[in-house]
């Protein structure tokens, strides 16, 4: 998918001029491979708020719950330090990862925005996955038809934290 048909560049569109969305995202990336990676977005666009939505390829990797909880810690530090605000949102997994992976995976999120005393938006994915016509084939990814459900969707949930008046 064009990165101008995703939810992001479709957000940017609708808030402009008011606040600028910069999709920082690499599609497959991990949670140390985003932290790695944000210094330099930090450096370079000198964000007020940073939406931390990393972990699911984590999860979907099998990777240790600890682990990806101290990476999102370190990526929520980097944040602050940077003077920025981080978001959280909230990630789940599919039930076959087994109840009690899942269960581990998912209070990460709230632990740490409780931890941090910073917002945890809901897990937009949950609303998408319940029409299949808006999946890919992976049966994991949002295929393009959902882009604009997805951008409406994260608006209505960003627009009283960020309070830029641009609806």
């Amino acid at each position: 998918m064009a990165a101008t048909s995703a939810w992001p560049a479709l957000l940017n569109e609708k808030w402009q001029p008011k606040t600028r969305i910069v999709n920082g995202s690499i599609s497959g990336d991990t949670a140390q491979q985003g932290l790695a990676r944000l210094p330099a977005l930090l450096e370079q666009h000198h964000p007020r708020w940073v939406l931390v939505e990393l972990g699911g390829n984590d999860g979907l990797r099998g990777f240790p719950p600890a682990q990806l909880r101290q990476t999102l810690d370190k990526v929520i530090r980097t944040v602050q330090a940077a003077g920025a605000e981080p978001l959280l949102m909230q990630i789940r997994l599919p039930a076959n990862y087994g109840r009690r992976y899942t269960a581990s995976f998912s209070a990460i999120y709230p632990e740490l925005a409780q931890q941090h005393a910073i917002p945890l938006l809901p897990f937009f994915m949950e609303q998408v996955y319940l029409k299949p016509q808006w999946m890919q084939d992976d049966g994991i990814h949002p295929n393009p038809d959902a882009q604009p459900f997805i951008a409406d969707w994260m608006a209505s949930r960003l627009a009283p934290i960020v309070k830029h008046g641009g609806e």
